[in-house]
């Protein structure tokens, strides 16, 4: 049986089971670790139950859990993830209110810029595959989302901030020990999601089902009374579409690389009904790991009783206040903006409460910006944040001229349908191929070889269609969609989306990436 080897900054300790299924002994250490996790968490909920100890153990534990996990998994590499928070905690500390938030970007942006720059540039990828900028992009989520919390909580006049802002605001400044919780809890180091550091302390506290949350019909409701739910339903369900999705990319994923949309003899053989046809399918084949990832790290979140939203109108839990994903929406959706609000939802939400919302010129392009530098270093990021910029404009204009002369009648609104989801998901497959390919040449490579028709189609669009402006949060569709979750479901925001792509955790570093398709849809 052939071997992979596969060096490692972590433990070496499951090395005979990294031979035994052929993997890489860092993919193995973050699936165990993230199992593991699982089990604690379960432990966690059962023993350390808020009813059962106090605050300060159920810190002191998540902290230390987290901290061993990532030692585990990374080795000396998680020392940056201490120097990262410490420093960031200094700053927020010692620099007054009115600017601490904007020294903590540059800085938790600054410092993880400079490690994924040393991981891509300076170390060899084929001696160390794991990818500990990934938990590292997590927590600069969680600096950065923090740091701008408190500034609104403690500096803001509350007449100044949206509802949103208000909600969130840290009105004091957390302990080191409540801020490395936030930060390194065993639940989020290794593949998030992120979370508000409100909902986070509130969880810890035990008060998590005593919070009034906005109801489905964008009122507030009642804060839940009687017996704490349980998460176990929602655990397991989330565990079975993990394992299915394990499964479709252990059996189908490898056989439909996104490489070989470059291949010359495809290029040169294939019609261009194949090529579309393949493209969308090598695509979706790309995207089962990161369903298997994201809903494992909110399984294992519920698992320890954090997620709780509230209840539906059918009086059912919903534990979905930290998920990340909504897989039907994802592969049923009928616009590139009902794909994006779908998708990563929570660095959505990152990239609007931090760069979005708090902008005055160009927003758009500001928050593509953004995400590109917080991804990575690789040219194929830009240039699928680039495109995305035109597309999502190209696509908000096709959709405020057109979409109104199909709701007069049931059929015209299912062939609109029909039409939309199709061009939707070849446009999103054209678009993040380069961050599958990471490099320029490659990805210049499949434009070229699709003639650039995509970009040449969005251009024609913006020339000569006009553009309707709306004042951002006013789309009736928008305040739909936005009364029905948590904090107005800050992930829908009518004609102000963008794409967001996947937190590292999934990239298995450039060898691996080269071989396995890991670009984010």
């Amino acid at each position: 049986m052939a071997t992979t080897s596969t060096s490692t900054t972590g433990s070496t300790l499951l090395q005979p089971l990294s031979d035994a299924v052929q993997l890489p002994i860092d993919q193995v250490n973050f699936v165990v670790c993230q199992l593991f996790a699982l089990l604690a968490a379960v432990w966690f909920r059962t023993y350390l139950h808020s009813s059962k100890t106090s605050s300060f153990i159920r810190h002191v534990v998540a902290t230390l859990l987290g901290l061993y996990l990532a030692v585990f998994c990374f080795g000396w590499y998680a020392l940056h993830f201490l120097v990262q928070s410490g420093v960031s905690y200094c700053i927020m500390t010692i620099i007054g209110m009115e600017h601490m938030h904007k020294y903590c970007f540059v800085f938790a942006l600054g410092y993880l810029i400079v490690c994924q720059i040393t991981r891509v540039y300076i170390f060899d990828y084929g001696q160390y595959s794991a990818d500990f900028s990934g938990p590292m992009m997590i927590m600069t989520q969680k600096i950065t989302s923090l740091a701008y919390e408190i500034h609104d909580g403690m500096f803001r006049k509350d007449e100044d901030l949206t509802p949103p802002q208000r909600d969130l605001a840290v009105r004091r400044m957390p302990s080191l020990l409540e801020y490395l919780s936030y930060n390194c809890n065993f639940m989020g180091i290794l593949a998030g999601p992120l979370c508000s550091y409100k909902d986070y302390v509130t969880f810890i506290e035990g008060r998590s089902h005593h919070v009034a949350r906005p109801g489905e019909d964008g009122r507030e409701a009642p804060p839940c009374g009687g017996a704490e739910p349980s998460p176990t339903a929602a655990v397991v369900q989330k565990l079975v579409v993990c394992g299915l999705s394990l499964l479709v990319h252990l059996t189908i994923s490898n056989a439909l690389p996104v490489e070989y949309n470059i291949d010359a003899h495809f290029q040169a053989t294939a019609s261009w009904p194949t090529k579309v046809l393949y493209l969308y399918v090598s695509l979706l084949a790309a995207r089962p790991k990161y369903y298997f990832a994201w809903t494992l790290a909110d399984a294992i979140n519920n698992a320890a009783g954090f997620g709780f939203r509230g209840y539906d109108r059918h009086g059912e839990a919903r534990w979905d206040l930290i998920s990340n994903l909504r897989i039907q929406q994802i592969e049923g959706s009928t616009s590139f903006k009902m794909f994006l609000d779908n998708w990563n939802i929570q660095t959505a939400l990152w990239l609007k409460r931090v760069c979005y919302e708090r902008t005055t010129w160009n927003p758009t392009v500001q928050t593509f910006v953004l995400s590109a530098i917080w991804h990575g270093v690789y040219p194929g990021y830009y240039l699928t944040f680039l495109t995305g910029v035109l597309m999502t404009l190209a696509a908000r204009a096709m959709r405020n001229n057109f979409r109104h002369y199909f709701l007069k009648s049931p059929q015209r609104k299912l062939l609109y349908d029909v039409v939309t989801w199709a061009a939707t998901q070849v446009a999103v497959s054209y678009t993040v191929v380069p961050f599958v390919l990471l490099s320029v040449k490659p990805s210049f490579a499949f434009y070229s070889s699709w003639s650039y028709c995509l970009h040449i189609a969005g251009l024609l669009v913006l020339l000569f269609l006009p553009v309707k402006k709306t004042q951002r949060g006013q789309d009736p569709h928008e305040h739909r969609r936005l009364s029905r979750s948590k904090k107005f479901d800050e992930n829908s925001w009518g004609q102000n989306s963008f794409p967001t792509t996947t937190n590292n955790v999934c990239n298995q570093g450039p060898a691996q990436a080269a071989r396995h398709p890991s670009g984010a849809e």
